[in-house]
């Protein structure tokens, strides 16, 4: 039976290991978005043995290019794209310590047993849902690659942001378990 948990991102490390595939979280604290384009420069400043402008130990990603915030609002609509698109970056950045990320829909062999080896989580968020994900960020800052526009690297302080556990570091893979479950 999956459970619920009310979990702050500061002990997020020390969590992974009790949460489980199907698990709904509440996650509160800082995380920084990145997308495909933030992932490339994440990339080449590593080739170049550059360092990252933000600590990626114990961080969490989430996969999300926000829009602008409207009027008297911290960010505009802020849901979760396709994570499969930084599945050839996220070994890396796992194995320099993220503790996790938030996106939408599989990854791949490689970044699972990333996860795995690394002690960490991969969450899902509600596609399609960015007034959702936006309710739940209190504020945000830019704080790398300014000139990407939406895809630029925030920071953001989220509350009770709700995410399901899709891939633990036992190796529970939320798809897999679900097709499964139901195969015929």
């Amino acid at each position: 039976m999956a459970e619920i948990y009310d979990i702050n991102v500061d002990q997020l490390r020390s969590f992974c290991p009790k949460l489980r595939a199907g698990d709904k979280v509440l996650l509160s604290g800082c995380v920084y978005t990145a997308r495909d384009a933030a992932h490339k420069r994440f990339e080449a400043m590593l080739d170049r043995g550059e360092e990252l402008p933000v600590e990626l130990r114990d961080a969490v990603i989430y996969y999300a290019g926000p829009t602008p915030a409207p009027e008297g609002k911290p960010i505009g609509s802020c849901g979760p794209t396709t994570s499969g698109r930084m599945d050839k970056f996220a070994p890396r950045l796992l194995d320099l310590g993220l503790c996790g990320m938030i996106g939408k829909g599989e990854r791949s062999g490689d970044v699972r047993e990333a996860v795995v080896r690394n002690g960490a989580v991969y969450f899902c968020a509600i596609g399609g849902a960015g007034a959702l994900a936006a309710s739940c960020v209190k504020s945000c800052e830019v704080v790398a690659f300014d000139d990407l526009g939406c895809e630029s690297v925030k920071k953001l302080l989220i509350e009770k942001f709700p995410v399901t556990v899709a891939n633990d570091c036992g190796g529970g893979d939320i798809f897999s378990e679900g097709r499964a479950k139901y195969a015929l």
